[in-house]
C-alpha cells in the first residue's frame, strides 16, 4: 500500500470514528424513541457513520460521498443553530454560547467535513506540486460553493419558519 492510499484509509476511519461518536452522542442527548423528531437525525447518523464512509472508499462513488458529506453538514448546521437559538436559556455571554448552545457539536460536523473535502482531494491530486483549487471561487468543488449553499439553504430554511408558523 503506497503513502496516499495509507493516508486516505487513515482518514475514512477517521470520517467513521467521529461521525460514529458525534451519532451515539446524538442519540444519549436525543433518543428517537422520546420524540418522533428525533428520528430523522438517527437515520442521517446510520447513514453517515456508516455509508459515507464506504462511499469514500471508492473513487466512482467519491463525488456522492462528497456532496453528501457537504449537504449532512449544511443541514446539521441549520437545524442545530435553529435548536440552540429557541431552547437558549440566560444570558448572551460568550460561555453560555460556547458552552450551553450546539456550537461545539456544529464544530464537530465542520470538522467531519473537513476530513470529507481532504478525502476528496486527495484522490484527486496529481503530484504533490499541484496547482490550488482553479477556477471561481462560488463554482464546484471550490469552498466557495459551500458557503453559497449554507447561505442559501439557511435563507430558505428561515424563510419558512416565518411564513409557515
Amino acid at each position: 500500500m503506497n503513502q496516499k492510499k495509507a493516508l486516505k484509509a487513515t482518514l475514512i476511519l477517521a470520517l467513521f470514528f467521529l461521525t460514529f461518536g458525534g451519532w451515539c452522542l446524538h442519540l444519549k442527548i436525543h433518543p428517537p424513541a422520546k420524540n418522533v423528531f428525533n428520528i430523522i437525525p438517527f437515520i442521517t447518523g446510520i447513514l453517515s457513520a456508516f455509508c459515507l464512509p464506504l462511499l469514500f472508499c471508492f473513487r466512482r462513488t467519491l463525488v456522492l460521498a462528497y456532496i453528501l458529506s457537504g449537504f449532512v453538514a449544511i443541514l446539521g448546521t441549520i437545524l442545530m443553530a435553529h435548536f440552540s437559538i429557541v431552547h437558549f436559556q440566560g444570558q448572551l455571554t460568550l460561555p453560555n454560547v460556547l458552552l450551553n448552545t450546539t456550537l461545539p457539536d456544529i464544530a464537530i460536523l465542520w470538522g467531519r467535513f473537513a476530513i470529507s473535502r481532504s478525502i476528496f482531494k486527495l484522490e484527486h491530486l496529481r503530484s504533490e506540486t499541484d496547482a490550488g483549487e482553479k477556477g471561481h471561487f462560488f463554482r464546484y468543488p471550490n469552498m466557495g460553493w459551500w458557503w453559497v449553499h449554507l447561505f442559501s439553504v439557511a435563507c430558505v430554511y428561515f424563510l419558512g419558519t416565518i411564513l409557515f408558523k
